[in-house]
């Protein structure tokens, strides 16, 4: 199937100011770091690395986050190193303050008279707090559209989770990992999977998650479905079950970077890959919102039945995920264990993941690789970016920004279809489990009297 010319790579990855990638990106908003890692008034300054730009994140006496660019304007001095302190950042060479919007409010190495401080401004991005995420508008100020809310500005304190791990390859490699549906029947297989005990849901409906790993290794090429949305794609990976009947995996893509990965029964976690610069990427998850599952779909947690091991923030951390394996230590490779247990040999889950694309090099050339069938999905990811990035660089809008938008709609789900069932309705308003489960997320559909 089509390769991707060097040109055309390069359109794709690249995401520094003024490169067409990097000027649709900065129409979004966009996670910048952690909640958690500018925890309270006048903390330490946190450094930031954004689409190829060096920042600085503080949290001001108000309780206000600013991002702000590194460098002083005086003399460049890193900003990093600066004073926190009376609703400002001081730089340590000279004391020059700046607020959060970027104003000089005090030059105190200039004479009292002067009004110099007046004319200094450095660059700073304005910032909204949701989710356990500090995001950021990087656009220009005339095309910043409202945040987009998936659910996380509404979200309980008690529901409130977001993690961020660093990957060493550039955002569309990692996103292209998340997005692809086969490499579950293989990469992350395991020899226990055939010892799983039938439960008896392998039928229509909702499967447990244990009798998921044995769908995905009875058939290990899936067939891939795919539709256009106004967020850009879903998709289905199609399998037949051991007793002959059709399972799906729906996932989720949305502009620019967001991924909404199959569960069952219901997705709406999304995992966002966000672009530090061209050959590095912040790997985010977040909770969007709760689910109702009282009635306990889905049965045991998908691990439960697995031998791999999770990477998760500390215990008490501030939701950084420190990695253990990485390509320094092999990922921890276990040729006996590859050989005897599991398909990769690597212990940790995401690990096994970040082998693979990591190992790609920090940018993969895409005019080397030949694709199939079950790259489907990666391809429309691909062509709808590319497509968006040149509609931008034309004076277009960018997809997916709009406030009229329900963004809510962003959902994943998998489950064994009934006879004739349409996988297209899954996750949607119309499914009755959305109904049930993402109550919040259902606008009413009720058609206005006259419309």
């Amino acid at each position: 199937m089509t390769m991707l010319s060097t040109e055309d790579n390069e359109l794709l990855t690249r995401v520094g100011p003024g490169t067409p990638m990097g000027e649709l990106l900065r129409r979004y908003w966009t996670p910048a770091l952690l909640v958690s890692e500018v925890p309270a008034p006048d903390s330490d300054p946190v450094r930031v690395r954004l689409l190829g730009e060096d920042l600085v994140a503080f949290r001001d006496t108000n309780g206000r986050v600013g991002l702000v660019q590194e460098n002083c304007p005086h003399r460049g001095a890193s900003l990093y190193f600066g004073r926190n302190e009376e609703c400002g950042l001081r730089c340590p060479y000279h004391g020059w303050k700046f607020d959060a919007d970027g104003a000089c409010t005090d030059m105190p190495s200039e004479p009292p008279t002067s009004v110099f401080k007046d004319k200094v401004r450095i660059t700073a991005y304005p910032t909204h707090e949701s989710g356990g995420i500090v995001w950021t508008y990087m656009g220009p100020a005339d095309t910043m559209t409202p945040f987009r809310d998936f659910g996380t500005d509404s979200l309980e304190p008690e529901h409130v989770q977001a993690t961020k791990m660093h990957s060493t390859c550039n955002w569309v490699q990692a996103m292209e990992g998340n997005l692809d549906t086969s490499h579950i029947s293989w990469l992350h297989q395991f020899n226990g999977v055939d010892d799983i005990p039938d439960d008896g849901s392998d039928k229509p409906g909702y499967p447990s998650n244990p009798m998921s790993w044995k769908f995905w290794r009875h058939d290990r090429a899936p067939r891939l479905e795919v539709e256009d949305t106004w967020y850009g794609f879903k998709y289905v990976g199609i399998r037949e079950t051991p007793g002959g009947h059709t399972h799906v995996r729906m996932s989720a893509f949305c502009y620019p970077y967001h991924t909404v990965i199959a569960t069952v029964p219901l997705g709406v976690r999304h995992g966002i890959f966000v672009p530090v610069d061209d050959h590095n990427t912040h790997r985010y998850l977040l909770n969007t919102r709760p689910l109702d599952n009282s009635r306990g779909v889905g049965g045991a947690p998908l691990f439960s039945v697995a031998p791999f091991k999770l990477a998760r923030a500390e215990v008490g951390g501030n939701g950084v995920i420190h990695r253990e394996y990485t390509a320094e230590n092999d990922y921890g490779i276990d040729r006996e264990e590859q050989r005897n247990l599991t398909f990769s040999g690597v212990a940790e889950f995401v690990s096994q993941d970040l082998m693979v694309t990591e190992s790609m090099g920090p940018i993969y050339d895409r005019s080397q690789e030949r694709l199939g069938t079950s790259d489907k999905a990666i391809i429309r990811m691909r062509r709808l970016l590319m497509a968006a990035a040149k509609s931008v660089a034309d004076g277009g809008e960018a997809p997916a920004t709009s406030a009229e938008h329900n963004y809510f709609e962003v959902r994943s789900a998998e489950k064994i279809l009934e006879d004739g069932e349409d996988w297209r309705e899954l996750g949607t308003d119309a499914d009755p489990l959305v109904r049930e489960m993402d109550v919040h997320g259902v606008r009413d559909r009720t058609p206005i009297a006259g419309s």
